[in-house]
């Protein structure tokens, strides 16, 4: 595993780990709901979470929307004051940090904390996937003349064309064979803040499909290397100008 530098002022807006599972069927949102007991002092906000799904229709007529429907999958716990959020859901688990973002470590801790916790609650069948998300907001100074001053892979407009960009999006997936893992990078900008500076989102989701079928020591190996990829997928794109905003 590569050693990569932590920047005092790093740019992650949040931090996600996920965790996708199969259920026993008879397994409730009111069991769910008891993972609140164990942690409601430290997550007091509880908050449905709920799904829509609408569907396409068909016919001589032509094409028309069907109704809207809207299913609750789970549950939100927060904590507004350390910017935590945990979710207990019919598919799965996550974890989210929002930033300030303090160190792997810590986060993986209590992640696995509150993983064991779910886990002993809702008892999977089958654990399905596993994934990091780090969303990243890099604010570069303008003027900026390119993108490329601080991110390696970014849009490219024909020479031709006018260069000036007043939005964008891009998305990449990128798989890594030798740990059977891929990533998905989106990058996007948002609106400059008073001219000072354009927020720039490197967006890295990377994950695995699994098939352990317990509590296994294993899954989190795998979250080491998964973090090891979204670090080569971060640090082979940033320029030492970009790194430069993060000390």
């Amino acid at each position: 595993m590569s050693e990569y530098i932590i920047f005092p002022n790093a740019p992650i807006a949040e931090a996600i780990l996920d965790i996708r599972v199969e259920l026993p069927k008879d397994v409730t949102l009111d069991i769910l709901e008891m993972f609140y007991d164990k942690i409601k002092d430290r997550y007091p906000e509880k908050q449905h979470r709920t799904e829509f799904s609408a569907g396409i229709r068909l016919d001589q007529h032509g094409a028309s929307l069907e109704k809207t429907e809207a299913s609750q999958t789970g549950y939100l716990f927060r904590s507004q004051v350390e910017k935590k959020i945990v979710q207990s859901r019919l598919n799965g688990f996550s974890f989210n940090k929002l930033k300030p973002y303090s160190n792997w470590n810590t986060f993986r801790s209590e992640a696995r904390e509150l993983w064991d916790m779910y886990f002993n609650i809702a008892k999977p069948l089958k654990i399905t996937r596993v994934a990091l998300r780090y969303i990243n907001r890099i604010e570069m100074p303008l003027p900026l003349k390119d993108f490329s001053e601080y991110i390696l892979t970014v849009p490219v407009v024909a020479p031709e064309l006018p260069q000036a960009l007043a939005q964008f999006f891009m998305r990449l997936v990128i798989p890594k064979p030798d740990i059977d893992a891929v990533a998905v990078i989106n990058q996007t900008m948002e609106i400059p803040e008073k001219g000072q500076r354009l927020p720039f989102i490197f967006d890295i989701d990377v994950f695995k499909e699994t098939g352990y079928s317990g509590n296994e020591e294993a899954m989190w190996n795998e979250f080491e290397k998964l973090r090891d990829f979204k670090n080569e997928v971060f640090f082979k794109s940033i320029t030492e100008q970009a790194k430069d905003l993060f000390k």
